[in-house]
């Protein structure tokens, strides 16, 4: 039995989930998200609870299980908490501004980078510092993945856009003889 799978999901009171035969719509204060229904696994609704069982105990039906549950209840925490993810832009000469939607930063390069938050996700920035938020997890990973990616962090002095908890490993520059 998947350990992941067999854990109920809390619904907290204010979401509804209806559960159809090729999507699983949920839908709270924040707004609404629908979750591909999975062939080899059901998914009952009772009460405050949801309940992902899998229809048999073949391979791919194992490994959906514990795929359908998180998937679940990823959605159920977008539409009440939502989720984030912040940025922190590191160098001399590095600037972060926002140009009404859209994110404009100066990165060392010969043009400002211009980057567009697609539907659903929204940017901010705060000094240095960028936050990235929504309510599908996914797809506030997948961009600030993407922002990450246009200066990522160098060894030697540390310089480009991390992660807040990000470790960045230094390496010792060259010595002079």
């Amino acid at each position: 039995m998947s350990r992941i799978g067999k854990l109920p999901i809390e619904i907290p009171s204010g979401v509804t989930i209806t559960v159809d035969t090729d999507a699983v719509a949920v839908e709270g204060s924040k707004g609404k998200l629908t979750v591909p229904h999975l062939s080899d696994v059901t998914v009952s609704v009772d009460g405050a609870v949801a309940i992902v069982t899998r229809k048999n105990d073949e391979r791919i039906a194992k490994s959906q299980h514990g795929l359908q549950r998180s998937l679940l209840k990823n959605a159920v925490d977008g539409v009440t908490k939502g989720f984030e993810k912040k940025l922190e832009v590191n160098g001399v000469g590095f600037r972060v501004a926002m140009s009404g939607s859209d994110l404009e930063m100066s990165l060392g390069f010969s043009h400002p980078v211009k980057y567009k938050a697609p539907a659903g996700v929204q940017i901010s920035t705060n000094k240095m510092e960028i936050t990235v938020a929504g309510i599908d997890k996914q797809q506030v990973g997948q961009v600030a993945a993407e922002i990450r990616a246009l200066k990522k962090p160098e060894p030697y002095k540390g310089k480009g856009i991390k992660y807040v908890d990000e470790q960045i490993l230094r390496k010792a520059g060259k010595t002079g003889k």
